[in-house]
């Protein structure tokens, strides 16, 4: 590939020294990150080590202002005056903006640095002192952080509830000094999702029990027929009661799990400022409940998950959210923001470090406390890490395959990671036809929007 003019004419003299070279085999400690942000009349670029977290809560009040992502809009607007739409992001040369640049101390310490050129499949490798020179008077900061101690933590899943105490002591200025339970301040579990919880347990239970629970609940009883009779699932006559619902429609499973999903979604409700190109809670949650359930479907044997409860864990996936937003209000907002700026790590990385705690364990000890199915709550404590061992693994990896699978598709859930070829034999799972029945999913996007627009709480 031809380095694009503005870029080489950014490089100066050293255009001669670069080594053009596929991202995948330059060393992750010498690639670099040039992140732009805004306080909305300052501009300034961020480079740091891509393999790092940029800390923005450090670098604002460090200097004292209010910076942000640049929306991607006037970043995309930048790179097409620069002649350079093409690229994903700016490779990381102050000279290209010539706006105020402030460069992570981290970063002199190798000898060489790569810069990208076409995410993800180019970087420049250059001697470090040859990108000194290109610096000029940058600033120099420590406004990063090594992700591989955060990463470690959050993978040691003997200790959360251990964690949740440690994090919440440190929170003293938002006066969270008592036990788990009584500190979250948040409302004891749902009636309504206690009964269904206690019917799920009971062998014995029949379709009449569950329409005596929705039917008590007025709102669920309305939103139950609602569904029933929406286009989604093409009632073939006229839904006139939740009997009518469950047995002809819905079915007893689907409407015990959307109940128990919006039952709990009324708890806490959506944030309003989310992480930008994300999708909103309960879109994420239509979506990831609809692949872990087709997958749960597709796989056969005696490690089949119930499809009922992968399904529930889709729709609980991301329950930590909602908690984070409720119970640090004044922090949510800054975790989104980080997470703007960290785009190739995952949220639960930016939550560890500014929190001591991730939404995933907090999830997971709440549901623990609301005596949930333990599938459900493994599921949701470990659905971004397949590779935990635990008695429910299963779960947890039908939620992290479905999750990924979905992401690879466009749809905003995170980051995307390598998919390997084990995860579809422990699963027993067959790859094409598994994409091939993701590829129909995404297409009948409309359905699954219509489904989240249900969900949602009235």
């Amino acid at each position: 590939m031809e380095v694009p003019a503005t870029v080489r004419q950014a490089l100066g003299e050293c255009a001669t020294s670069i080594a053009l070279r596929d991202v995948d085999k330059a060393d992750p400690d010498q690639l670099l990150r040039m992140v732009l942000l805004s306080d909305g009349c300052h501009k300034l670029q961020v480079i740091y080590r891509s393999c790092d977290l940029l800390d923005l809560e450090a670098l604002n009040t460090h200097l004292r202002h209010s910076y942000t992502l640049l929306p991607a809009a006037e970043q995309q607007r930048l790179c097409s005056r620069l002649g350079l739409s093409e690229l994903s992001e700016l490779p990381a040369l102050p000279a290209l903006t010539g706006w105020r640049t402030v460069i992570d101390s981290a970063v002199d310490a190798g000898s060489a640095v790569a810069l990208m050129l076409q995410n993800p499949h180019l970087a420049m490798v250059m001697p470090a002192h040859d990108f000194m020179d290109l610096c000029g008077e940058a600033g120099r900061l420590n406004c990063a952080v090594a992700v591989a101690p955060l990463v470690e933590a959050i993978a040691d899943h003997g200790n959360d509830r251990e964690q949740v105490h440690f994090a919440i002591k440190r929170f003293s200025s938002l006066r969270i000094r008592q036990r788990l339970e009584d500190t979250l301040e948040l409302p004891p579990l749902p009636e309504t999702a206690r009964r269904i919880i206690r019917l799920r347990t009971d062998p014995n239970s029949v379709m009449a029990d569950l329409v005596d629970i929705v039917e008590s609940d007025p709102s669920l009883a309305a939103q139950v027929i609602s569904w029933a009779s929406s286009s989604f699932y093409a009632a073939p006559s006229r839904v006139n009661s939740v009997h009518d619902a469950i047995s002809r429609v819905l079915g007893f499973d689907m409407v015990m799990n959307l109940a128990m999903g919006l039952s709990l979604g009324r708890v806490l409700r959506p944030p309003t400022l989310g992480i930008r190109g994300y999708e909103d809670y309960w879109q994420q949650a239509a979506w990831l409940a609809n692949g872990a359930g087709l997958l749960a479907s597709l796989i056969a044997g005696a490690g089949r998950p119930v499809f009922g409860l992968a399904y529930l864990a889709g729709l609980l996936h991301n329950f930590g959210t909602l908690v984070l937003a409720h119970v640090f209000p004044p922090h949510f907002s800054l975790l989104c923001r980080a997470q703007e700026v960290n785009p190739g790590l995952d949220s639960s990385i930016v939550e560890r470090h500014l929190l001591g705690i991730t939404g995933g364990q907090i999830a997971a000890q709440l549901m623990e406390n609301w005596s949930m199915p333990e599938e459900v709550t493994s599921a949701v404590r470990q659905y971004k890490d397949p590779a935990a061992a635990s008695e429910h693994q299963v779960y947890s990896q039908v939620l992290w395959l479905a999750r990924q699978l979905l992401i690879e598709r466009g749809i905003g859930l995170g980051v995307v990671k390598p998919i390997t070829p084990g995860i579809y034999r422990q699963l027993g799972l067959d790859p094409k036809r598994v994409h091939e029945r993701f590829d129909r999913l995404v297409t009948n996007r409309d359905s699954v929007l219509e489904m989240a627009s249900m969900l949602t709480p009235r």
